[in-house]
């Protein structure tokens, strides 16, 4: 079996569970894209160095690695706030990138209000604690069931659902204003 052959088949056997573990180890809901491409980054390193059949215990072994990711992470930005002070940094710029003549063709009323919608739903779920937001990047962008976020998370499911369906009836009322 080839690495990147290896690597894909670890990949889609522990992708859900990693990501559902880092994003409830994670301080910050921004740092679980990065602290799971590195930690996969890291995986086929390892498969290069030694090979496809090195690995006897694959879930184990990412975790680990998952683990040594977020540890070095967190390390990294203590050691360097430490040395200077970080501003609240800039909010990412999802505007795509048109000519003058494709934003006419596209910039209609109704594309307008449902940008300002969602950005205003962005605004609504970043205000709300970590562990809010960890519920719904588990739930809508992971998909994982209610069952398995309360157990990520150490939470009880009640909890999750009150807040989950509390947030939504926040999202509600933030539509049903604008």
């Amino acid at each position: 079996m080839t690495i990147p052959q290896r690597f894909d088949e670890i990949y889609d056997a522990t992708r859900q569970g990693v990501l559902a573990f880092i994003t409830a180890k994670c301080g910050r809901i921004t740092d679980v894209g990065d602290i799971f491409q590195e930690t996969y980054l890291e995986l086929y390193r390892l498969l290069q160095r030694r090979g496809t059949n090195y690995i006897a215990n694959e879930r184990a072994l990412v975790m680990r690695l998952a683990r040594q990711k977020i540890f070095k992470h967190y390390s990294l930005i203590a050691r360097v706030r430490q040395f200077m002070a970080f501003s609240k940094p800039p909010d990412d710029d999802e505007s795509p990138d048109w000519t003058d003549a494709e934003a006419d063709a596209f910039l209609t009323e109704e594309w307008v209000i449902s940008r300002l919608l969602y950005e205003n739903a962005k605004q609504l779920l970043r205000a709300k604690p970590q562990v809010v937001q960890k519920i719904f990047y588990l739930m809508y962008d992971v998909g994982l069931p209610l069952t398995e976020i309360a157990q990520v998370l150490s939470l009880s499911e009640s909890t999750v659902k009150n807040k989950l369906y509390r947030t939504l009836k926040d999202l509600r009322s933030l539509m049903k204003e604008d």
